[in-house]
């Protein structure tokens, strides 16, 4: 087999190159994904959890509930009919 010309591409080598299996796992995200899990129940998993947006409700709702709500790239809405969105919340009340 001769070499390939300028500008020609390689032969076909197989699986070199094509990466990583589609929905795989990458080694680093699962041991950080692991990492926090261990970290959450060291500060008293759910519980602990609960006890501390009952003190910090701002920042559970701003900060930490979005990420269990699903993501929607387009909502609707266009450049003259813009859609807005408020989002507020009571005082907590006395338990």
């Amino acid at each position: 087999m001769s070499e390939p010309k300028v500008g020609e591409s390689a032969p076909n080598t197989g699986n070199a190159g094509k990466g990583r299996q589609k929905g795989s796992v990458n080694k680093t995200t699962k041991e950080a994904k692991e990492a926090i899990e261990l970290a959450f129940q060291g500060l008293g998993g759910v519980d602990g959890l609960i006890k501390w947006a009952k003190n910090h409700r701002d920042s559970f709702y701003a900060s930490i509930y979005p990420k269990l709500l699903p993501v929607q790239h387009k909502v609707g809405g266009d450049k003259d009919n813009p859609i807005g969105l408020t989002i507020s919340w009571l005082p907590p009340t006395a338990e």
